[in-house]
């Protein structure tokens, strides 16, 4: 689908921003026209979905429009991805991409998209960096330590994951790749979803962004 041109959204959201200023019958000339859904292709709670709502809030307040999130879990983000091309192409409906949407470009093989086709870029919101994460009963506080008691549990850890192609799984691909070490991969439906399940002990570790467990981390 073909949405505005990036600078062509930035002058109609700047536009828009200073509609107090402009006569009424400008308004109804102007981006947005009505509500717009933010498509977050994995589940609540996530990095995705934190970062949409503080920006469809942020939005909503400027624009003078309900910048409404629309949680489309499943598929690595393929089944969220997928809706938003489906949508009409008329800017009212935004997907909040992300990196695995790059990554599944080359991870299948039959998607019923392009995504560098299908979607355009309107603005890149943000960037933060991985981490990995332990539960408690693990005896680790460094990378080597870890390292060293997966291998002396070959394949008896789990490592969660946002689901197949997530930079999260990616990570922990790597880290197999990088030490030799044997693990069992879980993937799930989101982060948000798999922390979860750190928190509760039925997986070990994970690798997750650092704005999910900020908090967790200065508790720990």
């Amino acid at each position: 689908m073909k949405f505005p041109h990036r600078r062509q959204f930035l002058q109609l959201a700047v536009g828009a921003a200073t509609l107090p200023a402009l006569p009424h019958i400008a308004r109804a000339q102007t981006y947005p026209a009505r509500s717009v859904r933010i498509i977050v292709a994995a589940a609540a709670g996530g990095t995705t979905d934190i970062l949409a709502r503080l920006f469809g809030q942020w939005l909503s307040d400027r624009l003078g429009q309900q910048f409404l999130i629309e949680n489309r879990a499943g598929g690595s983000n393929n089944i969220g991805t997928e809706a938003v091309v489906r949508a009409p192409a008329d800017g009212h409906t935004l997907l909040l991409a992300n990196t695995v949407n790059s990554i599944n470009a080359t991870l299948y093989s039959g998607l019923n998209y392009n995504f560098i086709r299908d979607i355009a870029p309107v603005a890149g919101l943000d960037r933060e960096p991985n981490v990995i994460v332990l539960h408690p009963s693990i005896p680790a506080t460094t990378v080597p330590e870890f390292i060293s008691f997966i291998k002396a549990n070959a394949g008896g850890v789990n490592i969660g994951s946002a689901g197949y192609g997530t930079t999260r799984h990616m990570s922990s691909e790597l880290l197999k790749l990088m030490t030799g070490v044997s693990f069992v991969h879980v993937p799930y439906r989101g982060g948000a979803l798999a922390l979860i399940d750190l928190l509760g002990g039925q997986i070990q570790a994970m690798f997750v962004t650092l704005p999910v467990t900020i908090e967790y981390i200065r508790a720990a």
